[in-house]
């Protein structure tokens, strides 16, 4: 038998040493990823804090999902729908998308310069916003016209990834995507995980958050509906485009959800969430689905960490859903005692 030479068996042990610090940085590394896995299984949403509607929605969950369950609901109709503002990110002072829409009027206002003396522009050009309240629907629909239409689909989701990546709250100094609620997200995955379908359903404009709702919450751009602007077909000498037009189509919300779920969806859901009058015809109609049914407020009470309102707010209103729910026994998430963070950390 040939011996093996010294360096020959040096550069074996050499190897054997490098290939035990890979396995002892592997496990380093796993046991974090393990231990994460495991705290997911055991509180899917951590969050949370423990109390009934934290228990209200695991108990329902697992009720559902059993199939030896009399309550068990097939995977097919499994559907579950949100509300987006107020219910899946903030609110507060008025709509993200109008804070959207404002800032692409200022972007546009070089190429206008009639704008400085014509109301509604004059209003947000000076950062006038009781001037622009005071210009009505009418006053708002012009903005809008201008900020959403006259443009191909594709322009608008362009002009609305910049925003969503680089626009920051006034008050708050965050990126509007940063103030997204972080018990929300994890409720949205937990159905997920069990096979819910879940949509978002919202009055917002439907191109506005299929730009980025998809890579923020999670939620497919085909599983997003809410209001619409009219639009045009063009062939465009062989490249075809979608053009926004200045006039609208529907508005998702009140009892426009119900329409626009029997519409767009086609099932009736069996888990909706929202938080304010603009969502109770949802919610009522998911309480009349034939299945187990799971309907959620988010209530906000929170003055410290996000805003505090219901009844007398103009953005985000919950009056007669704060009444109907509570006589129905539906489950009511109050941000101050319910959640333990509001916003992602990171």
């Amino acid at each position: 038998m040939r011996k093996k030479s010294p360096q020959r068996l040096i550069a074996v042990l050499v190897f054997l040493v490098f290939l035990t610090g890979c396995k002892k940085e592997q496990a380093k590394e796993e046991t974090p990823t393990k231990k994460a896995e495991e705290s997911a299984l055991s509180d899917p949403l951590p969050s949370w804090n423990d109390g009934k509607t934290k228990t209200a929605i695991l108990d329902y969950v697992k009720d559902v999902t059993n199939s030896d369950s009399p309550n068990f609901i097939p995977v097919k109709d499994r559907i579950a729908t949100f509300d987006n503002d107020g219910t899946l990110w903030s609110e507060q002072p008025f709509y993200f998308q109008l804070f959207f829409a404002l800032d692409q009027v200022k972007a546009m206002a070089p190429k206008h310069p009639e704008w400085k003396n014509k109301q509604p522009f004059k209003a947000v050009l000076e950062n006038n916003m009781g001037e622009l309240m005071k210009q009505g629907k009418t006053g708002l629909l012009q903005i809008v016209a201008v900020s959403h239409a006259g443009m191909t689909t594709d322009e608008f989701e362009s002009n609305v990834s910049k925003w969503i990546n680089t626009a920051q709250h006034p008050t708050k100094k965050k990126l509007y995507k940063d103030l997204i609620y972080q018990p929300m997200l994890e409720l949205v995955k937990y159905l997920q995980d069990n096979q819910f379908k879940v949509f978002i359903v919202s009055g917002g404009g439907i191109d506005f958050m299929r730009a980025w709702a998809e890579d923020v919450y999670g939620i497919p751009k085909d599983q997003i509906v809410g209001s619409t602007l009219q639009a045009k077909y063009n062939y465009n000498n062989g490249q075809p485009t979608i053009s926004k037009l200045p006039a609208l189509d529907f508005i998702d919300d009140k009892e426009g959800k119900p329409v626009a779920i029997e519409k767009y969806i086609g099932k009736k859901p069996v888990f909706a969430a929202g938080n304010s009058d603009g969502d109770l015809q949802m919610l009522e109609w998911t309480a009349s689905n034939k299945y187990k049914n799971f309907e959620l407020y988010v209530h906000h009470t929170d003055s410290i960490r996000e805003w505090a309102y219901d009844r007398k707010s103009e953005i985000g209103k919950l009056d007669k859903g704060l009444d109907e729910g509570k006589a129905k026994k539906w489950e009511f998430a109050d941000m101050k005692t319910d959640w333990k963070i509001i916003f992602p950390e990171n």
